[in-house]
């Protein structure tokens, strides 16, 4: 009997122990599923704060999105605290309101201001900036054309040099000697004769900011807006000085003005004389010398002729047999060539530009190629030189350009 009791109270211990061990598994196992619940509810909630910073941007931005554009003008007077004079984009004056947040320092007389769109009351002040077209001028870095590039030109070269180079880097001379340094020249010749090529040589030889900018790019359609560029650029060249402006084609805006002329007509000839007034203004230039090239000198304005605004008008002619020589010898050292004459293709090339004549030579290289070769023979000169004079008379070109400088 003692003996049943044992046994049992022993299954009976047997049986709470295996239902305490149970029970502290089961215990273990929700206590790390509830772990697992809280660190997924941590990782939750995180996600939620990071959704909700996104959805607030995103909502500024919509907000942003949604505003109304802003006239940019240019505040042009402050009469008091609350009112001020500004000048809108398209020209006309008004008298507005001026936002009370900004500080009296900022609003001075000349600053870029964004208008509301409905009452123009002054809502910002913008930094100060200068026109797209004049800031996407190319200022250039150092180009790989240097003065030994340039053949056939060697008067025009020094010529070059004493005007631009010499003032830039020593100007005590010209201090010693007791006159003002040329403030620009003029380079005139027919298209190909290396007018461009001169600029960029000035540009790799000198440690000044070149700033390239074509003439028809100062030709605006509305009024003023081309002589405002022309102080613009005039402005960012003093700022970067000692610089160099190359204006390219002036003709575009140089031409002579004319009693009868459209409302566009005029409009260029008010760019021309901001011009004129740059370059021979009260405000020295300082550090800063133009450069500026055409094809068409018969028809630039006499005003800009003068000296004083281009001291020197220096012309790139169509290349003599010493220069075509010059240019051939240049071009044919960088080709894989083979028993040329080139006397005979100076001989030949009578009346070719300098453009042409590295065209006569790329073509016969193509000659060469076509016919799978690796070296350039005197027939392939000879065939590249009939081809450039076929263009050229189909060009209409029969008579030399040279006529128009003579």
């Amino acid at each position: 009997m003692s003996t049943d009791v044992e046994t049992n109270i022993s299954d009976v211990n047997k049986s709470s122990d295996e239902e305490l061990k149970k029970l502290e598994e089961d215990y273990k196992s929700l206590h790390d599923e509830a772990q697992s619940l809280i660190n997924e509810r941590a990782h939750l909630e995180s996600e939620i704060r990071s959704l909700k910073k996104r959805a607030n941007r995103l909502d500024e931005e919509v907000r942003s999105l949604k505003n109304p554009p802003l006239i940019i003008g240019h505040l042009e007077d402050v009469l008091d605290f609350e009112r001020g004079i500004v000048r809108s984009s398209n020209g006309t004056v008004f008298q507005v309101s001026l936002n009370q947040r900004l500080s009296p320092d900022v609003l001075k007389p000349g600053v870029r201001v964004a208008l509301n769109q409905d009452t123009l009351a002054v809502i910002e002040v913008l930094h100060d900036a200068w026109d797209p077209m004049v800031t996407g001028a190319e200022m250039i870095d150092k180009p790989s054309v240097d003065y030994n590039s340039v053949a056939g030109l060697e008067e025009q070269v020094k010529s070059v040099r004493e005007a631009i180079e010499l003032p830039l880097t020593s100007p005590e001379l010209f201090k010693k000697v007791g006159i003002q340094p040329p403030k620009g020249i003029l380079l005139v010749g027919p298209p190909g004769c290396g007018k461009t090529l001169l600029a960029k040589a000035v540009a790799n030889h000198t440690d000044a900011t070149f700033i390239r900018m074509v003439g028809s790019e100062l030709a605006q359609k509305y009024i003023g807006e081309g002589g405002r560029m022309v102080r613009e650029l005039f402005s960012l060249a003093k700022e970067k000085s000692p610089s160099i402006i190359f204006l390219d084609e002036i003709d575009a805006i140089g031409a002579k003005r004319l009693d009868g002329s459209t409302s566009g007509d005029r409009e260029v000839q008010r760019t021309l004389m901001q011009l004129l007034a740059e370059l021979d203004g009260f405000d020295a230039l300082e550090d800063v010398k133009i450069i500026a090239a055409t094809n068409r000198p018969d028809i630039l304005d006499d005003a800009l002729l003068r000296p004083g605004r281009f001291d020197r008008i220096i012309e790139i002619p169509i290349p003599d047999d010493v220069g075509r020589k010059a240019i051939i010898e240049l071009h044919i050292s960088k080709m894989s060539t083979k028993r040329l004459q080139i006397p005979k293709i100076v001989e030949k090339t009578i009346g070719f530009s300098g453009a042409e004549l590295k065209a006569t030579c790329v073509e016969a290289g193509m000659i060469a190629i076509r016919d799978k070769r690796s070296s350039i023979s005197q027939k392939d000169f000879m065939e590249s030189i009939k081809r450039i004079n076929l263009k050229k008379t189909r060009g209409g070109l029969k008579d030399s350009p040279e006529a128009l400088y003579s």
